[in-house]
Parts: structure tokens; C-alpha cells; sequence
């Protein structure tokens, strides 16, 4: 399965829009793309995952590590639009408790 990724900044906030699956073979192509931004000195991202079916351990270490990076640099990274499937990992590992997660994206 590909990921598609896509970005859209509103006032502060760069929402990051995936489309499809991260796993193994696609966590890099995401975690080049929010490299990128906060390379770009954006520090609040919002990761919309509505159109995202799955998300291994892989992908989830991606969204861990900017997490923190971010953190460090006093800013955030928040998960929207979670389905069922993806929110029961989230649940599963208690990265429920550590990531912020909303409905909407913005």
C-alpha cells in the first residue's frame, strides 16, 4: 500500500494529511515529511489520520520521536481524525495517553 502526504498550513498550525497505510515501507516517507517542516521552523503540527486504514510500530515510532523532538522545542503534535482501528494501537501501546487526539483536524 502507498502513503500519500500532504500539508496545509491554517494560521500556525501545519495540519499533515495521510492517506493510506504507515507501516515499515512508508514511516520514512513520513517522517521525512515532518522533518521536513520542522527543519522549515514549524512547531505545531496536527497529523490527520481520518484516511489512514493502518498503522504498525513503525509508524507509531515516527509520530513518538517528532512527539518529542517537538516537545523539546516547545512545541506539539497532535493526532486527528483516528479510526477505530488505528485508535485501538493508540489504546493498546497507552500512546493514547501521550498524544493529544481530536476529531477534526481543525
Amino acid at each position: 500500500m502507498q502513503l500519500v502526504l500532504s500539508s496545509e498550513e491554517l494560521d500556525e498550525v501545519v495540519v499533515v494529511r495521510a492517506v493510506g497505510e504507515v507501516d515499515v515501507s512508508t514511516a520514512p516517507s513520513l517522517r521525512r515529511h515532518l522533518d521536513d517542516l520542522i527543519q522549515r521552523g514549524y512547531r505545531d503540527l496536527v497529523v490527520d489520520l481520518t484516511e489512514v486504514d493502518f498503522l504498525d510500530s513503525t509508524g507509531l515510532g515516527v509520530l513518538v520521536g517528532r512527539l518529542k523532538l517537538l516537545r523539546a522545542q516547545g512545541g506539539q503534535l497532535r493526532l486527528a481524525g483516528v479510526r477505530d482501528r488505528v485508535r485501538k494501537v493508540l489504546l493498546i501501546t497507552g500512546l493514547d495517553r501521550v498524544f493529544e487526539i481530536s476529531e477534526l483536524s481543525h
